[in-house]
């Protein structure tokens, strides 16, 4: 009798050492949200299709790129592959520290949002890429819409970049007028290339516009934590942001907090997943220059890089 419950007790401590190494995922959806940039939503789809290899299942949800952070840290997206430093770092902090949001992995691609002009800019606007520079030539960017101030052509207003803070706090004659999309910004790029006009609008590293154009981003005070919280930081002791953005950004991938437990084989993945800058920049090329669906992009980028995808995969593979 004693025999046959040593041998039981075994067995029952086997099967559970069984079960918690080889941990199956919950059969519920990986929710994936996609945001109104293209490199992000090309990348969500290469995150869904391989976190599928390993076996799981995925949803994609559109979600605005600034509540989503809010939404992970409740569950109701279970990832976000993107997160930049300048746009979303806060945020993404808050809810670390919060203790909702797991900081999954951090990509090798190094990122900056910032002021950006085309490089013949420099023979109207002597100084440059020196903000105050800009700010004493800002009639050469002046439109109809924003006459006799500069216009600053900015990403949409969903995006929260501050420009606006940064223009009062910095005192320059620039007033930002909003595109409505990305594709919108690229549009009336290519348009005053081609004209040689002047223009600075929002753009951002890694990004197929760089492998297009030669530009520069405009140099600002550099870039402090305590610019965005701390009106006494910097040379204006009432307003914030009175700086640049990271220069060196990073560029990571957040995870709800029951991820790790919940989809096991699916986590060990997404930690794997490591995107450059030129992964990112091909992702945005193939949606805005090749015009490919998401899908389609994702899949291109799966079969130029499956030798490196594979080994994210691990036994999933």
């Amino acid at each position: 009798m004693t025999h046959f419950t040593k041998s039981a007790t075994m067995a029952t401590i086997m099967a559970f050492a069984a079960g918690t190494a080889f941990a199956q995922d919950s059969t519920d959806p990986i929710k994936i949200p996609t945001h109104n940039w293209s490199s992000q939503i090309v990348g969500a789809h290469i995150v869904g299709k391989l976190l599928e290899k390993g076996g799981a299942k995925v949803e994609y949800v559109s979600a605005d790129s600034q509540v989503v952070y809010t939404a992970l840290c409740e569950g109701d997206v279970s990832l976000v592959h993107e997160v930049w430093e300048g746009a979303f770092g806060v945020a993404f902090q808050k809810v670390v520290k919060e203790g909702c949001v797991v900081d999954a992995a951090t990509h090798d691609a190094k990122t900056r949002e910032e002021w950006w002009y085309p490089t013949y800019v420099e023979e109207v606007c002597p100084g440059l890429p020196a903000w105050e520079a800009l700010n004493a030539c800002a009639d050469k960017f002046a439109t109809a819409e924003t006459a006799p101030k500069g216009r600053f052509l900015g990403g949409p207003v969903d995006w929260l970049k501050h420009d606006a803070e940064r223009v009062e706090a910095l005192g320059m004659n620039f007033e930002v007028v909003n595109a409505g999309s990305s594709a919108a910004l690229w549009a009336e790029l290519e348009s005053a290339v081609k004209r040689k006009e002047p223009i600075v609008l929002f753009n951002w590293t890694p990004n197929f516009v760089e492998a297009l154009y030669d530009g520069k981003f405009v140099e600002f005070p550099a870039f402090d934590p305590k610019c965005k919280d701390d009106p006494a930081w910097g040379s204006n002791k009432q307003l914030s942001y009175d700086c640049g953005n990271p220069k060196d950004g990073y560029l990571k991938i957040a995870a709800w907090k029951e991820f790790p437990t919940k989809w096991p084989k699916a986590y060990a993945i997404l930690q794997k997943i490591n995107f450059s800058n030129m992964d990112i920049a091909v992702q945005a090329k193939l949606a805005d220059i090749d015009n490919m669906e998401p899908e389609a992009a994702a899949d291109k980028w799966l079969a130029d890089n499956e030798a490196r995808w594979k080994t994210w995969m691990g036994s999933a593979s």
